[in-house]
């Protein structure tokens, strides 16, 4: 009985407390403005991907495994 509180809890603190952002983006009429976190999202994923592929061109110039 305990633990089924303590997700309860949980499940409670998130849609409150951690989803409200997402809560105020989704009230707004314009779409590009909701898709903000989306978009930052996918250029942090991007740019460390390029980063990632720049690091793996390097280390296989240098010849290593």
């Amino acid at each position: 009985m305990i633990a089924n509180n303590i997700f309860k809890a949980i499940g409670e603190f998130c849609q409150t407390v951690l989803f409200q952002p997402y809560n105020a983006l989704r009230s707004l009429d314009n779409w590009w403005l909701q898709s903000t976190i989306s978009w930052i999202f996918i250029a942090i994923t991007f740019t460390a991907f390029l980063y990632w592929l720049g690091e793996l061109k390097k280390y296989k110039k240098a010849g290593n495994e």
